[in-house]
């Protein structure tokens, strides 16, 4: 579906300032939404929103369908009564720079908790009501993960693989004890889904109120631990005695990674899907749709053709390529849902096939700058051989140096290069270059991630793909937003024709 001509930032809300130590969905994220506003953007690009496991990565969560409880606002929780003003008391210096997952976990799981607890205890009829009106409407995915996280709970975290043998094949006797044993830990993670869900809806509603959509990310594979696993177990690739991945997801050697990236996903038993007319897909995107606008699908290549691992590989080198039926599901998705607003992440090997897919549902692909140049005029990355207007540019990608961080560690000769196709750099630095060349391209859509927009260094970063730690750590400070920085990117916003 092609977009008209606009531009938007790419942040995540765990960047938000918060004197929690993770960034929320209160009041920071509405300010930031009115930066948008300032600046005359019309999208707001976030990654995935669900709860995250080992290493914090959003592209390793333990639902594909549930939201993220760290990111809900304690702030908020007293304004709505289920908190009291000194239970916001004596919080403890936190990193401005940087999110400490740990201690922030650690301050904000008993808030979260002596909520719930005010919640049972003071709730009103209305109020449960709404509660067990969320828990129906979620049915679908909503009890299994509540369960499945109190479980992990009780077994200290382990992998559900790991589990006794009856619970980890879900045998209904040692499904209904647990469920009995755990009732309470298994009410506390539905309401934190419903005071999320409550939050983010509000969130929105602000944003798109502001006329600017969210594209929402949703990753092709989801965590071997996870509760869609353990639920779903017919439709993943895994051994039937062990439950653990019998065939993995990853890439081949790329830019990323001389050994590729082998991922740990089990990657799906795509005929057993079929039989069932997609529906665990066609349930994801429909819950994806109830809180984005847009939806860009993370590692679209493997919806024609995947890399698969077998059990017992240390890296990707030996995998092989597997054909997908993407055209088939994606055609199903449309008649259950509607024609979706769906960006294709059409990056690293890319083959025609997987462009005649990209193409025949006319999703937008995307163009990133970083990867334009040092090859020569030929790069397809370069702005004037982008061939259709059908495309979204960015600067760069959560997975991605940032900008500034980027040059810097260029060859003087590549430096050179850039500086002939973008002209000598601003004292403004290359930052405002590169979003310059990005907005003025011909490509429909533009978006930047904050970072670039604020000239970051490498310290900046957001992710370093096969690094094991210190991802998704970066914050913002509230100084960030001001008026030099938005009255720029306004007037090159307006200047490009990006303004609605």
């Amino acid at each position: 579906m092609p977009f008209p001509r606009s531009s938007g930032i790419l942040l995540h809300p765990t960047s938000f300032p918060s004197r929690f130590g993770i960034g929320d969905l209160g009041d920071a994220a509405h300010r930031f939404v009115d930066f948008l506003v300032d600046s005359a953007q019309q999208f707001w690009q976030i990654l995935p929103l669900g709860p995250t496991g080992y290493g914090n990565s959003p592209y390793m969560c333990y639902s594909a369908m549930a939201g993220n409880p760290f990111l809900i606002s304690p702030d908020r929780l007293r304004q709505e009564g289920w908190l009291e003003e000194e239970d916001l008391w004596h919080l403890p210096e936190f990193p401005l720079d940087r999110v400490d997952y740990d201690r922030a976990f650690g301050i904000k799981m008993p808030l979260l908790e002596k909520a719930c607890q005010n919640f049972r205890q003071k709730a009103t009829p209305q109020q449960q009501q709404e509660f067990e009106k969320f828990c129906h409407s979620k049915s679908y995915w909503l009890e299994d993960y509540a369960t499945f996280m109190a479980i992990k709970g009780a077994q200290e975290g382990k992998s559900w693989h790991q589990w006794d043998e009856a619970t980890r094949d879900r045998q209904p006797e040692a499904l209904e004890k647990w469920r009995s044993q755990l009732s309470d830990e298994i009410f506390l993670h539905k309401f934190l889904q419903f005071q999320f869900f409550r939050q983010w809806s509000e969130l929105k509603r602000y944003t798109n109120e502001k006329g600017i959509s969210i594209i929402g990310d949703i990753p092709i594979y989801v965590a071997h631990d996870s509760a869609d696993v353990w639920s779903h177990r017919e439709i993943f690739c895994l051994d039937v005695k062990t439950g653990e991945p019998s065939q993995m997801a990853g890439v081949p050697p790329d830019y990323f990674s001389a050994t590729g990236q082998l991922w740990g996903n089990p990657v799906y038993l795509w005929k057993r899907l079929e039989k069932t007319n997609f529906k665990w897909w066609v349930e994801r995107f429909r819950s994806m749709l109830e809180y984005v606008d847009v939806i860009r699908i993370d590692h679209f290549r493997g919806l024609e053709s995947f890399w698969s691992v077998r059990q017992g590989e240390d890296t990707a080198l030996n995998g092989k390529w597997v054909k997908a039926p993407g055209e088939a599901l994606l055609k199903t998705v449309n008649d259950k849902l509607g024609k979706l607003p769906l960006i294709a992440e059409d990056l690293g090997v890319i083959t025609p096939e997987v462009e005649a897919l990209r193409d025949q549902f006319e999703f937008p692909g995307m163009k990133i700058l970083q990867f334009a140049f040092g090859s020569g005029p030929g790069n397809p990355y370069l702005p004037f051989n982008f061939y259709t207007r059908n495309c979204v540019v960015y600067s760069g990608t959560h997975d991605n140096d940032t900008t500034v961080g980027w040059f810097d560690k260029l060859p003087e000769h590549e430096k050179l290069g850039v500086e002939a196709y973008v002209g000598p750099i601003s004292p403004d630095g290359i930052h405002w270059d590169m979003i310059r060349v990005a907005l003025s391209s011909v490509a429909n859509q533009a978006i930047i991630p904050f970072q670039d927009l604020l000239g970051l260094g490498s310290d900046a970063r957001m992710n370093v793909p096969s690094k094991a730690g210190g991802n998704w750590e970066w914050r913002y400070r509230e100084e960030a937003l001001n008026h030099q920085v938005s009255d720029r990117l306004r007037m090159y916003t307006e200047t490009y024709g990006r303004r609605r």
